[in-house]
């Protein structure tokens, strides 16, 4: 399937602010069951962007601009080629060893009752290898725990708040089923990227999650939908949370307020609708 994606960024800036940088994780990879066709980013000082991979395999575009300006408008689009693959991750360039993936971070810490949440797996021991079937307990345990319910949480929300409240949106179903993986001694990350709902165009920028399972490799899981991600899906960064593999982040020296607009329209390549 070819899907054909616009994420537009726009931060307007209540004064002029004299010097602003980001850190641009919006470059999907390529590998098996996903194929970049086409891909371009616009922004200011986009053309000398300093281009790495950062530890976690991401394309990262450094840009900066040091003329005072009042906004700052990013824009990525391209078409990409999506195969089912039944959430199976494979041909990845990934340098950051497994026990990476089973480090904690402030946004995942677990606390008692997600452990007992993890325990809802069947696995009782950390360390125990993972299986396909005690991945698939822990995402339906996950979504039964956190009913989906935008704007009752905010970027900063961690996973024991999540399931304290029990409402949350895909992000907070990730860091969720992300920490509870973690508790048991499972490698597991956060993934970024962009879901092809429906034939019409929609605007669906999502968040799942990733998990090692000997003998598979990385297989994904969405808990806010309850499946394993698929040709619907595109995948764009990944980390240990969100803040790891948020699409833009960045910081800037002068004005004190700011307006983020974001939109994302993501719809099935022209040549492939009816």
């Amino acid at each position: 399937m070819r899907i054909s994606i616009g994420h537009v960024t726009r931060y307007t800036y209540g004064e002029p602010t004299k010097y602003s940088i980001l850190a641009l994780r919006l470059t999907p990879p390529s590998f098996q069951g996903q194929r970049v066709i086409e891909w371009k980013i616009h922004a200011r000082g986009i053309e000398a962007a300093k281009a790495f991979r950062d530890g976690f395999g991401n394309t990262v575009h450094l840009v900066s601009c040091t003329d005072p300006h009042v906004e700052s408008v990013i824009i990525a689009k391209g078409i990409v080629e999506t195969e089912e693959r039944a959430g199976i991750v494979s041909g990845l360039a990934d340098p950051a060893p497994l026990n990476v993936y089973r480090r904690q971070t402030p946004m995942t810490t677990a606390n008692e009752a997600i452990i007992a949440l993890a325990r809802e797996t069947g696995m009782h021991e950390p360390g125990q290898p993972a299986s396909i079937e005690s991945m698939h307990r822990l995402m339906l345990a996950v979504r039964d725990a956190v009913d989906y319910q935008i704007g009752a949480t905010n970027a900063h929300t961690t996973a024991a708040e999540t399931l304290r409240d029990g409402v949350g949106v895909c992000q907070d179903h990730a860091h969720l089923f992300i920490s509870s993986a973690r508790a048991l001694g499972v490698p597991a990350r956060y993934v970024s990227g962009y879901l092809l709902i429906g034939d019409e165009p929609a605007e669906a920028n999502h968040a799942w999650a990733e998990v090692w399972i000997n003998d598979l490799g990385w297989v994904g899981f969405d808990p806010a939908n309850r499946s394993c991600p698929t040709d619907h899906y595109v995948r764009l960064a990944a980390g240990l949370d969100s803040t790891f593999a948020a699409p833009i982040r960045g910081m800037r020296h002068g004005a004190a307020r700011e307006q983020l607009d974001v939109m994302v329209e993501v719809q099935r390549h022209a040549s492939q609708q009816q």
